[in-house]
């Protein structure tokens, strides 16, 4: 037993829907309909296949076009659960879009707003749309940061990188440092004294 539809609640919106519909003729052509006016369809042809394609991707245009409004009533309480026949419910929670395409039939997309309640039980359904997350709240005048601390950290740099070195390339300073440069000299100047000029003396 379906839940019979309930009045609106009080600022909501009713739940969209959208309808993308294959129909086949006597002749073996077919043509593609949409529940949307301003939609440009295709010419009636025998591309049954190719009609098909352009279905489905036609009923995800309108899935990828349409924002889903977190507040719109369950259009699926609107036609009295009749997607799900038989389990009692209560419409609640927030709002989906789904689509429902029984894909052994292939002829009928159908695009609606439901209740977050209704959508796990309608057959041959997927959710294809979430509301827009909500703006986070401005924070409290007590926790915002002084104007002139924010301006001050801006003023101090930052610490700089250390320079890269080349894999392989060693510091041309040696391990002691700036002392054992300056002793370098010297200790050159004593190495040359030490050692013997030209051949042995007799």
């Amino acid at each position: 037993m379906s839940t019979p539809p309930t009045e609106t609640p009080t600022g909501r919106m009713q739940g969209r829907t959208w309808t993308v519909r294959l129909t086949g003729h006597a002749d073996r052509t077919a043509t593609v309909s949409c529940s949307t006016g301003a939609c440009t369809m295709p010419a009636r042809s025998r591309d049954v296949a190719g009609l098909r394609r352009f279905a489905a991707l036609h009923a995800a245009s309108h899935a990828k076009a349409a924002r889903v409004r977190a507040y719109a009533s369950c259009q699926c309480r609107a036609a009295e659960c009749a997607a799900h026949e038989g389990m009692r419910v209560h419409c609640s929670g927030g709002t989906v879009l789904v689509l429902r395409h029984d894909p052994a039939v292939g002829r009928v997309w159908h695009l609606a707003e439901v209740c977050t309640v209704c959508a796990p039980l309608m057959t041959h359904t997927r959710v294809v749309g979430l509301p827009a997350p909500t703006a986070r709240p401005a924070a409290p005048e007590s926790l915002k940061r002084p104007e002139r601390a924010e301006r001050a950290e801006q003023r101090v740099p930052s610490p700089a990188a250390p320079a890269a070195v080349a894999v392989g390339f060693s510091s041309p300073t040696p391990a002691g440092g700036d002392d054992d440069a300056r002793r370098a000299p010297g200790q050159a100047r004593r190495a040359q004294r030490r050692s013997p000029r030209g051949g042995q003396r007799r």
